[in-house]
């Protein structure tokens, strides 16, 4: 039978969306026959997951399904087994990596992808608790129906059960290790005020995250479709083609995959936006076949971002997301370079490569970082008000922003260097600490 990790992380209360990724769990088991790990990474404080526990208790019994619901606590002694046991150096170092003490996307990813090889699963499928799926004809529309047909498959048997091919022959021998949508509603980063407020702050800011070298032409075209998914169009027959993936097409509420999850990790980087992009990168220019399909789910924002407090967090995760644009676009043109020799011969990462481009790419001079901090100062403080304020707040941690930035590609690599001994190890380890019993059948 088919094991599966279906997962989803989360920093707060979404009873709601437990309920309806169960119900995407039970379509995996009835119209595939698949055994479905529920996976929910809880890092919200104890009355909020006394909440999420009840909703748990309260999902339909299914023989195929086992709900996993891990606290920190749980997570931590689970990844403070397997890295002790796997023998790799910085034991305390990678323990703060994989669970830090801040929001990190990346490594509550890393988390259900050893927790997953832990499990025995062959693949991860993941959704955001700040995200819902469309229906069509009263019925939820479940992205897991276009992954389950296609991941893990030889391409060139998968391209019997899509809408179309644009893949080369010379990939149809290679398993599909990535299946993907996007979303439709809010744009995926919260800054559509700045547009409203001013179109030409909005581009200056959002074309931060292009190469400073680049035309303004380029440019021009990547702030046009950056952050914004699918659109509005909502769904109304499914559409899917075999092919190399556009990082820019897929999001990661809307993702799964097959493999290469289990040779190279996500950046751990914190309190950054797009930390858990890397892969989708990584499947494209590694030339590993995927499948786009038009199973969107549905973006919105919850009310915390509203507040001061989440509107100063969020616009701080999104100035180091830009702040480590300096190091990633670097290290996405020499995956790019690279192409297919970023596969050995049995068609897996060569890990040792991408850690090396990482380590390479920390070494660069902080000139461009120190431009988009003086671009984004006077935009900021162009908008006025709480974002004038947010501008005093960057110049006062302006220094540190910058190290951190370094600090963090440096970190994927010392990650990236021990993540193969860390799902070995994963593989061995029981993902519930003894003498506790997995959670109950559902």
């Amino acid at each position: 039978m088919r094991r599966i990790c279906l997962t989803l992380p989360t920093n707060r209360p979404c009873p709601a969306t437990i309920a309806a990724v169960a119900g995407e769990a039970a379509y995996a088991a009835e119209r595939f026959g698949a055994e479905v790990h529920l996976l929910i990474l809880d890092s919200c404080p104890a009355a909020v997951y006394a909440e999420h526990t009840e909703a748990i208790r309260g999902l339909p019994d299914h023989p195929r399904i086992v709900v996993h619901h891990l606290d920190e606590a749980a997570q931590r002694d689970f990844l403070r087994r397997v890295i002790t046991a796997s023998g790799a150096a910085q034991p305390d170092r990678l323990l703060e990596l994989m669970l830090p003490d801040r929001l990190s996307y990346g490594a509550c990813t890393n988390r259900a992808f050893l927790i997953a090889r832990a499990l025995g699963c062959e693949s991860v499928h993941r959704r955001d608790s700040d995200s819902r799926y469309q229906s069509a004809g009263g019925r939820p529309v479940h992205p897991i129906h276009h992954e389950l047909l296609s991941l893990g498959r030889r391409a060139a048997d998968a391209a019997r059960d899509v809408s179309e091919t644009g893949l080369d022959p010379a990939h149809q021998n290679k398993p599909v290790a990535m299946v993907g949508s996007s979303f439709i509603g809010e744009l995926s980063v919260d800054i559509e005020e700045i547009l409203r407020l001013d179109p030409e702050v909005y581009h200056d800011v959002v074309g931060l995250w292009a190469p400073m070298d680049w035309s303004a032409e380029r440019k021009r075209q990547l702030v046009g479709e950056s952050f914004r998914g699918a659109g509005a169009e909502p769904f109304r027959r499914d559409h899917s083609v075999l092919t190399l993936v556009d990082p820019m097409r897929v999001d990661m509420c809307n993702i799964a995959f097959h493999g290469v999850q289990e040779q190279v990790p996500l950046p751990p980087a914190t309190d950054t936006i797009g930390s858990d992009y890397f892969l989708i990168h990584l499947v494209h220019d590694a030339a590993l076949p995927g499948v786009l399909h038009n199973r969107n789910i549905v973006n919105y924002y919850t009310g915390e971002r509203r507040t001061d407090p989440g509107f100063l967090a969020y616009q701080l995760r999104f100035a180091k997301f830009l702040l480590s644009m300096r190091y990633f676009n670097v290290l996405y043109d020499r995956m790019a370079q690279a192409g297919p020799e970023l596969l050995d011969e049995h068609g897996r990462v060569r890990a040792a490569a991408i850690a090396g481009f990482a380590r390479e790419s920390s070494t660069l001079d902080r000139t461009e970082n120190h431009q988009r901090l003086d671009v984004l100062d006077a935009a900021y403080r162009q908008l006025g008000g709480r974002y004038a304020a947010f501008a005093d707040h960057l110049a006062a941690h302006r220094e540190r922003l910058l190290d951190e930035a370094q600090r963090d590609i440096e970190d994927f690599a010392l990650l990236t260097e021990a993540w193969e001994a860390l799902m070995r190890t994963a593989g061995h380890t029981a993902p519930h600490p003894s003498p506790q019993r997995p959670e109950r059948a559902r």
